[in-house]
């Protein structure tokens, strides 16, 4: 489990947290927002160690019973909700926060309930924590982890301080990777560039295949797309439907593609590029769409990303993004 000083980025966040532990002044619910693999999650476990760790310091010492009954997933006053389906139900939480929440802390000042991917609860299920998050026990502090924040009920949000997790710099990533991680600089270089400022995804780029084919595919769409009939448009829509797990990572390589277009048109500066091993696809391109047609496609995947999230139908919206591409 992390503590603070392994956390990438987010210096605003784990400022609030650390002053917060140092005050001993802790809002009874925090709603930690960001994109999967911004470290949320990392960040409430740390948080949660350094509140109940027995020095009281703002760093969890990570020697005394309590760092190390956390550290093994075992400590009694620290609950992570677990969810058998894909949503998390009234009966979960009434079994797991509401019901066990009156029993006061076993061993600690506090007892820590961590809701992870907290946009999953049913609308029941948010009114059920919404009676426990309203009148708490003065022990108790709830960390909900999510990714869509719009998903939840409005009375929950207002009763939640707010804790988002923004893009980190490229460059941090870049490093952690390199002095953490072992990677490469070339490659370290690139998944930090292909992440999005989102640690989680560049470690994952670094460790995995995947990532080198994810991109051939990319490169293959945007340098083709304008040549390919309907059917392989249709067949690239299958492919990436196929992921559709990972379609936002495509959606972003994609958008940063077009953006390199945009930058080159304007500059000639290959060195400024995330592609500038494609140099003449890139020249090629920039040559061909005029400024107003390339921020359109920009605009464009941005519309579509956002859709995704409102689940729009994921095909129909591939498709007519593919073809907007293909016509511009």
């Amino acid at each position: 489990m992390a503590d603070f000083k392994e956390i990438i980025g987010h210096e605003q966040v784990i400022h609030h947290m650390q002053n917060a532990i140092r005050q001993k002044k802790f809002s009874h619910a925090y709603l930690l927002c960001g994109e999967a693999g911004s470290g949320k999650r990392l960040a409430a476990e740390a948080f949660a160690k350094t509140i109940l760790c027995e020095e009281g310091g703002i760093e969890a010492c990570g020697k005394c019973k309590s760092c190390k009954q956390i550290e093994s997933g075992n400590h009694p006053d620290f609950k992570t909700v677990v969810r058998e389906k894909g949503t998390l139900g009234v009966k979960e939480i009434r079994e797991q926060v509401t019901a066990d929440v009156q029993i006061k802390p076993y061993s600690s000042a506090y007892k820590i309930y961590l809701i992870d991917e907290a946009e999953k609860m049913t609308e029941e299920a948010q009114n059920a924590l919404l009676k426990t998050i309203e009148e708490p026990p003065e022990y108790a502090v709830f960390l909900l982890s999510v990714t869509r924040q719009e998903l939840l009920l409005q009375t929950v949000l207002s009763r939640c301080v707010l804790l988002t997790f923004h893009p980190v710099a490229t460059e941090k990533i870049k490093q952690f990777l390199m002095e953490k991680k072992g990677v490469p600089d070339y490659l370290a270089e690139s998944a930090a560039a292909f992440s999005g400022g989102i640690t989680g995804r560049a470690v994952r780029f670094a460790e995995s295949e995947a990532f080198t084919e994810q991109r051939d595919e990319v490169l293959h769409l945007v340098k083709h797309v304008d040549e390919m009939t309907m059917a392989e448009i249709m067949e690239q829509v299958k492919l990436f439907a196929a992921k559709k797990d990972t379609a936002d990572e495509y959606l972003e390589m994609i958008l940063l593609w077009y953006r390199d277009v945009l930058l080159y048109k304007a500059t000639k500066n290959l060195n400024m590029l995330l592609f500038r091993d494609q140099p003449e696809a890139i020249a090629a391109q920039a040559g061909k769409r005029s400024f107003e047609n390339l921020q359109g496609i920009v605009e464009a995947l941005e519309q579509v990303k956002q859709r995704m999230k409102s689940n729009v139908n994921f095909e129909n919206a591939l498709e007519l993004l593919l073809l907007y591409m293909k016509e511009v």
